[in-house]
């Protein structure tokens, strides 16, 4: 990737004839091939599954949380309404991908978690771009994958900071 020396895949560098905002362009088309390919992968296995795209949102929101993960938690990250995400969630629980408890000091609380068997699942339909993602990897030097990893990292930060309550398509 033309990127990974400073230049856009026209070969301007940032001082060249398309410079920074080249970079950015080239930048932004390769993250968008890369989240349709995520996408395409996530619709096959929620068709597979008889699920909705948003399942699959709330299954890897469900996995990645850093601690249990609640009804009420998983209605802000997706930005659904309570009665969208007790569909979703009833969808993923009798499909066996998700199971809920109670918390032990509040009964009024719910935890949800990914079950085992649904793991497997997914597992094994994403396995192809685990390994896509390992042979990328692999491409890389150790500091380019840890800066890799930083630049994600705040993509996702910066990212996190679009999605307030007072934000509405458009605005």
């Amino acid at each position: 990737m033309g990127w990974r020396r400073g230049r856009d895949r026209r070969g301007d560098g940032p001082g060249g004839p398309g410079g920074r905002r080249a970079g950015l362009q080239a930048l932004a088309v390769e993250l968008r091939r890369m989240h349709g390919e995520v996408n395409r992968l996530a619709h096959a296995f929620a068709a597979g599954q008889g699920l909705h795209a948003t399942d699959v949102q709330a299954l890897g929101a469900i996995l990645d949380a850093p601690e249990p993960m609640t009804p009420g938690r998983l209605r802000e990250r997706l930005g659904l309404t309570s009665g969208a995400v007790t569909a979703c969630l009833d969808r993923l629980e009798r499909a066996g991908h998700i199971r809920r408890t109670r918390d032990t000091r509040d009964r009024r609380v719910v935890h949800l978690h990914y079950a085992e068997g649904g793991k497997a699942l997914a597992r094994a339909h994403f396995q192809p771009l685990a390994s896509a993602a390992a042979a990328a990897r692999a491409r890389l030097t150790q500091k380019e994958a840890e800066a890799a990893l930083r630049f994600l990292a705040a993509m996702n930060e910066e990212f996190a900071q679009l999605r307030g309550p007072e934000r509405r398509p458009g605005s």
